[in-house]
């Protein structure tokens, strides 16, 4: 799922209905954004086209969710992590440099791992201050998706091996099935399935519900 600049025009206008939430729209954005990087990380040339997709996520952000620096960070060492990781892939590098590249690239994944928790707990602040009271379980949802795709900063992260990666939300267990579907399973064994909904030009938003509608 992409996040392209009309979608995010109209979120900063106004322009979305109800049914769009600000915690969704970011998470289309960065799953949009890992997906453009999978697709570069074979191409050393492209670095331009990277940086832009770096640039627009941290737009994303901002836009949906309000500034924050430590993701601003975050995303502006994945693309120097990026660009090493191709650049030792792709070309030749003397031993001594590529020596000086994996030493930083250590130091890069230090920061990474510290940083990916400090925007969980913004994320999930951000999106708890802005539901509303009927949309518990919604942003159980969104705030379970949002730091399982986070883990993909992370280069220890398994979530790519995992047929259905789940984590915490307090007690509740949020896990994602794939494509647009999700499910909530709460403290008192109730399990919600959540469909992500797209909005074209405007935005996303997520609809979660128990076994047989209730």
């Amino acid at each position: 799922m992409k996040m392209n600049n009309a979608l995010l025009l109209a979120f900063v206008f106004g322009c979305a209905t109800a049914s769009v939430n600000p915690g969704m729209t970011f998470l289309v954005g960065l799953n949009g954004y890992h997906e453009e990087m999978q697709s570069l990380a074979s191409r050393p040339e492209r670095w331009p086209d990277r940086q832009r997709m770096a640039e627009s996520l941290k737009t994303t952000y901002t836009v949906t969710l309000g500034g924050s620096k430590e993701f601003n960070r975050l995303v502006d060492i994945d693309l120097r992590r990026k660009e090493f990781l191709i650049t030792l892939r792709e070309t030749s590098v003397r031993p001594d440099r590529a020596k000086e590249m994996k030493d930083e690239l250590d130091r890069i994944n230090e920061d990474v791992n510290g940083l990916k928790e400090i925007v969980k707990g913004q994320v999930t602040q951000a999106v708890l201050r802005d539901q509303e009271q009927t949309q518990m379980i919604e942003s159980i949802a969104i705030i379970g998706l949002v730091h399982l795709t986070l883990e993909s900063f992370s280069t220890s992260s398994d979530r790519a091996g995992l047929s259905r990666p789940s984590t915490k939300v307090g007690p509740n267990v949020v896990t994602d099935l794939g494509g647009s579907l999700s499910t909530v399973r709460t403290s008192d064994g109730r399990t919600y399935r959540c469909s992500t909904l797209l909005v074209a030009e405007r935005g996303a938003g997520i609809k979660c519900e128990a076994p047989g509608g209730n």
